[in-house]
Parts: C-alpha cells; structure tokens; sequence
C-alpha cells in the first residue's frame, strides 16, 4: 500500500479559546469565495441586461435555475467524494485516493454528458414546462443550451476543485476561480457586443464566454496538479480507477444523497415559483432575475455561518465538551443577525442605484424589482437563524429531520401562501411567500433544536468530528493561513481488518510471552 507523504501543519483545535474569533476566523474566507464567484454572475448579469435587454436578462433567470438543479447533484456526489478523499489522506493511503478520485470522475463525467446530450434535446420542453415568457423563450434556447453543452467541463471543474481541498489543498482552486473568473469578466463583453475581430453573439456569446472561462481554467489545473505531482492525479496504469469501485461509489451516493435532497428541494420549489412569476410578464420576471442577484450576497453569512458552526460544533461533541455547544450556536445567531441585518440595511438604502446596474436606470422593471426586495429580503435574518441551528444539529449527524423541515417549509408554506392568496394579495403573495417559508423553517428549526433528539444518542467518535470538519474544509476553502494542513480524518478500518490486526497483536503478545518464559528458563539452566 502506498503511503502519502505530507508535510505537518499547524492545526487549528477549534474546542479551545475564543469561540467567536474562531468562527469568525472559519466563516469570513467563505465569504470571500463566495462573493468571487458571485460577484462574476452580477457582472454578467450586467452586461446581459444593460446591452441585450430584460427579455435575455429573463432569459438567464430561466437557464441558471436549471443548471442550479444539476449543480446540486454534483455538490451532493462531489462532497461525499471529498469527505472519502479526506479520510483517505488521513490514512496515507495513496490508493485508497486514487481510487476514490477515479470513482468520481469516471461517474460524473459520462453522467454530466449524458445530461448534457438530453438537456439540449428537450430544453424547449423544460422552457415551456416553466412558462417562460414568449419573448424571452428564443433567447432562452439559446443561453440553455449553450449552459447543456458546457455541463461537462462545469460539472468536472467543479468535483476537482472540491477533491483538491480535500487533500488540504485549498490554494490551487481559489487561483484558478480567480483565472476564471477573469477570463470571463473579460470576454463576455467582447462576445456580447462583438468588439474588435470579435464576433456578435449577444445572449450566446455570454453563455460562451462562461463555458470557454471554465474550459482554460480546467486544462490549467489539471496540467498544474501533474506538474506538481498531485496525489490526486492518475497516472497510465492508473487510468483502472476510472472503472468506478461499487463499494466508494455505493459510500459515494449515501453520504451524498442527503444533501444533494436538500438542494434539489430548494430548486425544485425554485422552479415553480419562477413559473408563477413567469406568468406575470418579461418585466417582472427580469426585475426577478436582478432581485435574485442581491439575494444571492444577501444568503452568504448564511451559508458561511452554518458551515462554522457544524465544524465547530462536530470537533466539540467529538472531544465531548458540549458546554461549548449552546455558546457556538449563540455566536452563531448572533454574527447572523449583525453580518446579515448589515447587508439587508445597505441593499434597502442603495437598491434603486444597484439594481439599475443590472436593468438600466430609466427601465420599467426597477420599482418592481424595488418593491420584491422591500417586500422578500427580510426574510433572509430568519434564513440564517435556521442555517446556524441546522449546522449545529447536522454536526451530529441530526439530517433527517432538516431535511424533512425544508421540504414543510418549501412547499406546503411557501408555496400554498403563493397559490393561496394570490387571489386576495395579486403578485405581494410571490413575494410574501419567499418571508412567509423562511419564518417557517427558523421557527421549526428553533423546535427542532430546543426539543429534538439531535443531542441524544452515542457521541460522535473523535474522527468523525474530525471527518465534518474537513468536510467544512474541503468544501469552503480556507485561506491560505488553514492550506496544506495535514488532514484530520482518518480511514475508519473495515471489520475484517480490525479482526485481522487484532489477531496479530495476540500472536505477538503470544510470541512475546514464550520468549520471556524461554528466556527465564535458559537463566535458569545458567
């Protein structure tokens, strides 16, 4: 068995000191990945509205929905695979990493291109099933489409970056997003408007640059981890991994399963409520799609703060200092409402001048999208109160429940106040509902947490709180003070092998034992 051969690290122990600058110290590098690869989708959303107009700004609304669905499948797989390279690192087992990275990739991408080939047939079918607007559905074929071809590179783009931060190597993935998202900064102009030797592309060019972008950065990573000679890499004899191992595939889709749901829920009643707003015109559904963009830097706290808090809470109940538990969860809510209520003030003060940048200034769709951000937006503090809480309970592998909260909250909530008053309210009923769902899950995530079994149960053992913690790790990226940290999860031992190494400590006990006694006896003869 081949070993791996890491250099040691300073590791950060987050069940000592203070509890609020180690989550603030966990949470803030997420915050600035997020905003990267945010901050690249407004822009674009910029360029599509401000040149092509609010039909391809609605356009995108419709195809970035879509790809959300499937990017939500490969986080779900491309997690589960990091947490099973994590583990693998743990145990220097070089191998066991190969085979695990070659599972991946040799699942996700014949899926992704199937996917892709089925996609681009029946996109008009999707479109139409989402009640696209008529003006927009042309422009929408085309951006969709384009999104399909690409899904590929994105989809394996996407699992290697993640599979690199689960061998502690969360500088090469923020380099080569900052690449991207440079290159695409760059070129989605260009082949919008077709400046220099460029041509025209509009709505196809967007979509294009983004593909290309990602494309380059791929090729640039996957020459730069065999340059550097990156565990992660398969060499010829190698390339056998790729015929994906049933057991780590089988691992693969059960500790990845859970939360891929999660985020196909969230999609799903996505979908339908943006076939609702669909039906109430190109103008509203633009001023949607450029309240949506907002709304994306208005979660990240959110998101970030959740993560903290299960690595923080998982590495607490491992080391079984649950007195630390409630001031996490505390720290957490707390930071919510400050980082959050912060973004919420200033979009409210400044949204006239920021949502102009994605519709123009003197468009018809600006009051509409003003009124969906006063109306929607602060629902997003209560949207973090229930992050922070499940990210304490997921820490101790409470998901079902969650789970089952998100489905309630999605659907029956926010989707019934939707249907159910539109009647009475017209379009305030979209909006309320997005608030209305989002009261609901803090409110029964707070039930949860207060009086659910998430504290019950047998301790978390110390490598699993460990194995969480990486997976925070891996997933988010941490800045370059956390890089090349020796991972902390540990391969946990198959029966047999524990039978095996078991046995082989009794026979050198065994043997041990009978030299003394041989020894004592020659001594004696002495």
């Amino acid at each position: 068995m081949s070993k791996i051969n890491t250099s040691t690290g300073k590791q950060r122990d987050l069940t000592e000191g203070s509890i609020a600058k180690t989550m603030l110290l966990f949470a803030l590098p997420t915050l600035g990945s997020s905003a990267l690869q945010s901050l690249n989708g407004s822009i674009n959303a910029v360029w599509v509205g401000r040149f092509l107009g609010e039909e391809a700004l609605a356009a995108t609304a419709n195809g970035n929905i879509l790809m959300f669905i499937l990017i939500s499948f490969v986080f779900g797989f491309g997690m589960a695979s990091t947490i099973l390279i994590g583990q693998a690192m743990g145990s220097r087992d070089n191998t066991m990493v190969k085979k695990t990275m070659g599972t991946a990739l040799g699942s996700i991408i014949p899926i992704s291109i199937l996917v892709s080939a089925v996609g681009w047939l029946f996109a008009p079918m999707l479109l139409n099933l989402l009640g696209t607007p008529p003006s927009a559905l042309d422009l929408a074929l085309t951006y969709l489409r384009m999104i399909f071809i690409a899904m590929p590179v994105t989809l394996t783009f996407t699992l290697i970056m993640m599979a690199l931060r689960g061998t502690g190597d969360s500088t090469t993935p923020l380099w080569f997003i900052i690449i991207s998202v440079v290159i695409d900064v760059i070129l989605t102009p260009v082949l919008i408007l077709g400046l220099g030797p460029f041509p025209e592309w509009g709505i196809f060019g967007s979509a294009f640059a983004t593909a290309v972008a990602n494309t380059l950065a791929l090729i640039g990573m996957v020459v730069t981890m065999y340059l550097r000679g990156s565990v992660l890499t398969l060499k010829l004899p190698e390339l056998r991994f790729l015929r994906a191992n049933r057991e780590i595939l089988k691992s693969m889709f059960s500790k990845g399963l859970p939360m891929g749901l999660q985020m196909i829920v969230i999609s799903s009643a996505a979908l339908t409520m943006l076939s609702l707003i669909n039906r109430e015109g190109v103008q509203t559904t633009a001023a949607y799609s450029a309240t949506q963009q907002l709304w994306t830097y208005v979660q990240m706290p959110a998101m970030a703060l959740s993560a903290a808090a299960s690595a923080m809470v998982a590495q607490n109940i491992g080391a079984n200092q649950w007195h630390r538990v409630a001031g996490i969860t505390r720290w957490g809510l707390i930071f919510n409402v400050i980082l959050t209520g912060f973004i919420i003030v200033l979009l409210t003060v400044f949204d006239e001048t920021i949502l102009g940048l994605f519709l123009g200034s003197d468009s018809q769709a600006v009051p509409i999208g003003r009124h969906i951000q006063l109306m929607a937006t602060w629902g997003f503090i209560f949207f973090g109160i229930a992050q922070v809480l499940f990210g304490t309970m997921r820490a101790n592998g409470y998901v079902i429940w969650p789970l089952i909260v998100m489905i309630i909250s999605m659907y029956p909530v926010r989707l019934g106040f939707a249907f159910g008053l539109y009647p009475f309210l017209g379009t305030d009923a979209l909006w309320l509902s997005f608030p209305a769902g989002m009261v609901a899950t803090a409110l029964m995530g707070a039930g949860l947490y207060l009086y659910g079994g998430w504290r019950k149960g047998k301790n978390m053992p110390a490598e699993e709180a460990a194995q969480r913690s990486e997976e925070f790790r891996a997933h988010t990226g941490t800045s370059a003070s956390f890089r090349d940290i020796v991972p902390t999860t540990v391969w946990r031992l198959s029966p047999l092998r524990r039978v095996t190494r078991l046995r082989r400590r009794l026979q050198r006990r065994i043997q041990k034992h009978r030299m003394i006694r041989k020894h004592k006896r020659s001594s004696r003869g002495l």
